[in-house]
């Protein structure tokens, strides 16, 4: 794959409407997001929230807690993140939050004091290490599971709107704060005339070091660097001091479309020759990948394929695993406005390149798929004979990532929701993960579809998954890091004495 075109972009891509939202497409800004309707899709330094308890005494005698919030900038180097985040919920909806948060918050009081945490426990008394209740985990071995603090607290979703798994999913979608980051994008072109983008943070090249850790962001269907959980992923990595790049499939986020093909659940070759890109520009470094709903579902089965894969982690969230099950699910109740919203996406992706498409022979439906109202129309008409699938039940069936976990050689993190209405419980591969060591799934009791509206952030900052996500690439990154430097002292050890100060030289290196 060479380099095709490399552009500064120093502003959002623009939305083109909130049917394209859900799942991973733009969201119209500021003022003109709309009253919440069915219709959606599937940092200058971060400024990482500090809080401290404060005790104000009251005419009771009695003494209540008043969370003290002081915001201190994490990045020494010049920031190419704009500023404050720039959309949150209307001032209607704010009041609404109100006395929901102050409920949450006498919530959490209470239950802090009816049962401290184990650090504030008498001295010496050990942290248990395992997970808290309220969360499923299977697979994996203990050590992995020791890595994650935020695993021993419970799981609690924010008040209100977390309480149904449609309300928390469109509230997510609508009024996630979006942070502003300038990027710097990279376009790569296939060996098929294809070409995706790469969005890379501007300045990074410079400011981090070759060796930092590297992760690659693979958004949902539809779904880019515009959209605001991979922005706060990707605030939350660069915090850490990581290099991190949005992966733009074809046609999303602005992203060139030169061919009559666009992607699909099964097609991993544009994320193979991506990995194999940035490994290339950045030898020295440890890649990652995390990815979201379809992109997830690329990213595992692109896992199973590698039989020495290059990458050393990954995460998989809100993955449909098993596409015959969440098709079926698709079409039942308010699914179908789901459906007719990612149809409306992918319509409009479809219309801007139609021309590429004029007189195609063989089984193509254009104009099924010029018109679709489902994804299964779209898919039909188009997505299934482009990659040669008889039929597209025959696409589903084949392009499931849940046969791939077996075959995954690397750390892998899975996060689901229990109530996910796009990617169903029940397709979860489980018994596969608790047979794989490489493998951890957890599953919390809610959080809809790219919502987690719960955490210190919520309900307008990052998901509950980012924290986690980050523990689980720091501890894998940690113990990559011991190894290596537990093999540069064997190698060092193990050299004849008259070697020794050339491989001195090299080990400081």
């Amino acid at each position: 794959m060479e380099m095709a075109n490399e552009t500064e972009d120093q502003t959002d891509h623009p939305s083109t409407g909130f049917n394209e939202q859900l799942l991973g497409g733009p969201f119209p800004h500021g003022s003109d997001v709309p009253t919440i309707q069915p219709q959606f899709l599937l940092a200058p330094g971060l400024l990482p929230v500090q809080r401290s308890e404060k005790r104000i005494p009251n005419p009771s005698g009695h003494t209540k807690h008043e969370s003290d919030t002081n915001q201190m900038a994490a990045l020494q180097t010049p920031s190419p993140f704009a500023g404050p985040a720039s959309r949150f919920a209307p001032p209607r909806l704010r009041c609404l939050l109100l006395p929901a948060t102050m409920s949450l918050s006498s919530s959490i009081s209470v239950a802090s004091a009816q049962n401290p945490e184990p650090s504030r426990a008498a001295a010496g008394e050990q942290r248990p290490l395992l997970p808290h209740s309220t969360l499923e985990i299977a697979g994996a071995r203990s050590g992995l599971l020791a890595g994650f603090d935020s695993l021993r607290r419970p799981y609690r979703p924010y008040p209100v709107f977390a309480s149904n798994r449609h309300v928390e999913t469109i509230f997510a979608a609508f009024t996630r704060s979006l942070p502003a980051v300038t990027f710097r994008r990279e376009c790569l072109r296939a060996p098929d005339d294809g070409a995706v983008a790469l969005d890379w943070v501007s300045g990074d090249d410079r400011a981090l070091p070759p060796d930092a850790p590297l992760l690659i962001l693979l958004p949902g269907l539809t779904g880019g660097s515009q959209d605001t959980y991979v922005r706060h992923m990707l605030l939350r990595a660069r915090s850490k001091g990581w290099r991190v790049v949005v992966f733009n499939s074809r046609g999303c986020a602005g992203s060139p479309v030169t061919t009559a093909k666009f992607y699909s659940a099964s097609f991993t070759g544009d994320l193979r020759q991506v990995v194999d890109h940035v490994l290339a520009r950045y030898p020295q470094c440890n890649i990652y990948v995390a990815g979201w709903s379809l992109g997830a579902n690329i990213l595992v089965r692109y896992l199973g394929e590698e039989t020495k894969c290059s990458l050393s982690g990954a995460v998989s969230m809100c993955n449909p695993f098993d596409l015959v099950i969440a098709d079926e699910d698709f079409h039942k109740g308010f699914n179908n406005i789901y459906d007719r919203a990612l149809a409306n996406s992918l319509r409009a992706i479809f219309k801007k390149h139609a021309l590429l498409f004029e007189g195609l022979d063989g089984e193509y439906n254009i104009q099924k798929a010029a018109n679709a109202k489902t994804v299964r129309d779209f898919d039909e008409g188009l997505t299934r004979v482009s990659f040669g699938f008889k039929s597209v039940d025959d696409y589903y069936s084949n392009s499931s990532s849940s046969d791939s976990i077996k075959n995954v050689s690397i750390p892998l993190l899975c996060i689901q929701a229990a109530n996910d209405p796009i990617a169903p419980s029940r397709g979860i591969p489980r018994e596969d993960i608790k047979a794989n060591p490489n493998c951890l799934l957890i599953v919390t009791p809610q959080g809809g579809h790219l919502g987690w509206v719960a955490g210190d952030e919520a309900p307008f900052g990052c998901p509950w998954t980012d924290p986690i996500v980050m523990e689980f690439l720091e501890h894998v990154q940690n113990e990559k890091s011991s190894t290596t430097k537990n093999s540069n002292q064997y190698e060092q050890q193990s050299v004849p004495q008259t070697s020794v100060p050339h491989v001195s030289v090299h080990v400081q290196r």
